[in-house]
């Protein structure tokens, strides 16, 4: 839990993610990220500076077999207001529509839909499970088959919401993720998705792999890249990090 607390917090400070008086929801899909993510914030909430709410919201995609009961547990024993919101976005992408390529209507469905379900929860912030990983990819993805060099922001306020995305798990590698998840075991939620593990992303997740057999470290010299490039949004400051290592050498 420490560890996890650790990159959560850097990449918070280094960021400026979280201010006194925010009320954050999380959005849990029920994978091992965002329920990662939730207990690592409310955790944090409990000894951060700067005083903040967790709220949890899951979107149920419409799979009868997804059972989100444990999740609700987790959220008693946190402390964390538990929100439920029923969609029908899996049937009508799939069985109605049935998209060629689902990905990109569904990430925006259920993006709009978090959205709204955050500002009538009386959120300002929503906290997304993107981990080192995802970003590393992201960029590739961008690369590959965009021809540029981008990826999504740390922190991105969305005017027409008035809500700021933040992404706390930046630091955190999926391993790490993975091997938290299990070790505190957290209530994952198997999701049905027929486009699961069948992506463009899976596919970069697998040279990545690969490369790093021969060339170790190198998604951490990807991500270092984006950070000195800078990538929009993307240079951190380390102020707050260096001040509270001077507080303990104090």
């Amino acid at each position: 839990m420490q560890k996890m607390l650790s990159y959560v917090r850097r990449a918070v400070d280094h960021y400026h993610m979280i201010e006194q008086g925010d009320r954050v929801a999380v959005g849990v899909s029920g994978g091992k990220d965002s329920l990662a993510l939730l207990v690592a914030l409310a955790k944090l909430s409990a000894f951060y500076p700067k005083p903040f709410e967790v709220v949890a919201i899951t979107l149920e995609m419409g799979y009868e077999e997804m059972d989100f009961s444990p999740v609700q547990t987790l959220c008693d024993e946190l402390g964390v207001d538990y929100i439920r919101i029923p969609t029908q976005i899996g049937p009508i992408i799939f069985d109605i529509r049935k998209e060629e390529n689902p990905c990109a209507l569904c990430a925006k469905m259920r993006r709009g839909a978090l959205h709204e379900a955050a500002k009538a929860a009386g959120c300002n912030k929503v906290a997304l499970g993107h981990h080192f990983d995802d970003a590393v990819e992201t960029t590739m993805l961008s690369l590959f088959y965009e021809g540029r060099i981008s990826c999504f922001q740390p922190v991105t306020y969305l005017d027409r919401t008035d809500l700021t995305l933040i992404r706390p798990l930046l630091y955190t590698p999926e391993h790490y993720v993975r091997a938290f998840a299990q070790r505190h075991a957290l209530p994952i939620v198997h999701n049905p998705c027929p486009a699961d593990g069948n992506t463009k992303r899976q596919e970069i997740k697998d040279l990545l792999l690969d490369l790093e057999r021969t060339m170790p470290g190198l998604r951490d010299r990807i991500f270092g890249a984006m950070q000195r490039y800078p990538l929009a949004g993307w240079a951190p400051d380390r102020t707050r990090t260096r001040a509270r290592a001077r507080e303990r050498v104090e």
